[in-house]
């Protein structure tokens, strides 16, 4: 008759490993601009912007990285738009969509180019819009670029970030690249989607009027 192994030594082949557990509950948290933070935004934020640092929140979200953990990232968005990103973001967090990283656009200088180049999914900056005179919809807090390598902005010939060529052509479907699913989590709150611009593609970008 065989004997049953004792329970310590079943235990180990019981336990989960990291990759296998869940990650711990999404969470998210507001607060208005606060002098520090104030600080932060030098090069996003200058004399001139269309909206008054008030008018702006600091928001930080779990998101699930490349290597599959959960991690907590940052961005600037419009008092108006938190509900409507956090929710966004959370359905993203649930379905394990992940994100190469979230950082404040300021620690690429304000750079729209350093950001997309290192694939950082952010928000708020106060630039003009791609390759006209008008603000953008980043300057107004209400527009998020997501994965933009994996989702890059293909115009005129041209693709940014250059190392996203690979991802102009969008199939077959490849880690990070935008999702129906993502474009909903965006669509239920009425944010449009830069895929579905006529001239050009934006796959990265949704904003609160779709443009």
């Amino acid at each position: 008759m065989r004997r049953a192994l004792p329970l310590l030594l079943l235990l180990p082949l019981l336990t989960p490993t990291a990759a296998q557990a869940a990650p711990p509950p999404y969470h998210w948290s507001s607060k208005p601009i606060d002098s520090a933070t104030a600080s932060r935004m030098r090069y996003s934020y200058h004399s001139g912007c269309p909206v008054p640092l008030r008018d702006l929140r600091y928001l930080t979200m779990s998101y699930i990285g490349w290597d599959g953990a959960s991690h907590t990232g940052e961005m600037v968005v419009n008092h108006n738009a938190v509900t409507a990103v956090a929710n966004a973001f959370n359905r993203m967090y649930d379905a394990r969509f992940p994100l190469r990283r979230m950082r404040l656009i300021d620690d690429y200088k304000g750079s729209d180019d350093a950001s997309m180049a290192d694939d950082n999914t952010s928000a708020f900056n106060c630039r003009a819009v791609s390759g006209g005179s008008g603000w953008s919809m980043h300057a107004y807090g209400l527009a998020v670029d997501v994965n933009p390598v994996e989702n890059p902005y293909v115009h005129s010939g041209q693709i940014d970030p250059p190392n996203g060529r690979a991802y102009a052509t969008r199939s077959p479907a490849r880690k990070g690249m935008v999702t129906r699913a993502v474009v909903e989590d965006f669509r239920v709150h009425h944010w449009g989607w830069g895929g579905y611009f006529r001239t050009t593609k934006d796959w990265q970008h949704f904003s609160s009027n779709g443009k």
